[in-house]
């Protein structure tokens, strides 16, 4: 094991996230009821320019009439990108007014480190100001080529960012790639095209102590399709996936929810381990296979799911 170790910087229960338009109120109270884990409230693209001005309203009025940690929800929002005239204000606004409420603010089409260091320079400030005694996390949107070209750096960046999210349609429209679905598969390719993205994404995350989200899939008619990509993302060490449609939420935390007899193998593993260790052997045999501290590392993250589920009742 290298000396040079990164932690996980946050651990969050982050199976499914709701995507809910900040433009949309009804949807926001339908989201509050729902059994997702995690909602980020979009100021971004799912909100028409002419209704962003109103969509921070609505987000700062929920935030502070619904008590969404009695809901056991944990709470983002999407800011629209540095490139445009509104996300000074998506900033300024939400937080200064409901920052309190608020656990985590998702940056969209991040692209250098940079990107992540100019919204943290500002919610430091609110914070500051307004006298918060919690940190808001930041979490960055790897959906274009060059957030993917440096998408090392960019989970490298210290502070407040927990997280990365692969936003496959932005991604697929930056590479030109052939392709008009949201997170499908292409059939004229020869396996997942989305595999090395998710891949790449994933291994950074995991060197630099973050959380891995893979974003949308959008045929929310196809639930077999969910599954199947929900099911590759996790198999690369994806946590969670987007909900863009409440019928998508059981389906996630199904997914990435460890099955109960993984669970019962994961204690078994540590067991056999501990007695092994009482006997002064490194290595042990369960069920006819060998184990070992690699597989100790693995039960445990097996473990530490199951127990962030148990803990949100």
């Amino acid at each position: 094991m290298s000396y040079t170790l990164h932690p996980l910087k946050k651990q969050r229960l982050q199976r499914s996230e709701l995507a809910v338009p900040g433009s949309n109120p009804t949807m926001i109270e339908k989201a509050a009821e729902s059994d997702v884990d995690y909602i980020f409230l979009d100021l971004e693209d799912a909100v028409a320019p002419p209704d962003k001005v109103q969509a921070r309203s609505n987000i700062i009025q929920a935030l502070n009439d619904i008590d969404w940690k009695a809901k056991g929800k944990t709470m983002s929002i999407r800011i629209n990108g540095l490139d445009t005239h509104y996300m000074y204000r998506d900033v300024v606004e939400i937080v200064e007014q409901a920052g309190q409420h608020l656990d985590t603010i998702l940056v969209p089409k991040v692209g250098v480190p940079g990107d992540l260091y100019t919204v943290e320079t500002m919610v430091s400030q609110i914070e500051t100001a307004m006298g918060f005694t919690h940190q808001i996390g930041l979490e960055a949107l790897i959906e274009t080529a060059l957030g993917m070209a440096n998408v090392e750096a960019i989970a490298a960046t210290p502070g407040r960012l927990e997280a990365l999210h692969f936003g496959v349609a932005d991604y697929a429209a930056s590479n030109r790639a052939r392709t008009v679905v949201i997170g499908g598969l292409n059939p004229d390719y020869p396996g997942d095209q989305w595999h090395f993205a998710l891949s790449r994404m994933t291994v950074a995350c995991r060197a630099f102590g973050l959380r891995a989200i893979d974003g949308p899939f959008g045929d929310f008619n196809d639930p077999d399709g969910y599954i199947l990509s929900a099911k590759r993302a996790a198999a690369l060490g994806i946590e969670g996936k987007w909900a863009i449609h409440p019928s998508q939420i059981a389906l996630a935390n199904e997914v990435f929810s460890p099955p109960e007899a993984e669970v019962t193998r994961a204690h078994r593993i540590i067991e056999e381990l501990k007695k092994a260790e009482a006997e002064g052997r490194g290595a042990a045999s369960l069920d006819g296979k060998m184990i070992d501290a690699a597989s100790e590392r693995m039960a445990r993250n097996v473990l530490t799911v199951a127990e962030a589920i148990a803990a949100q009742g």
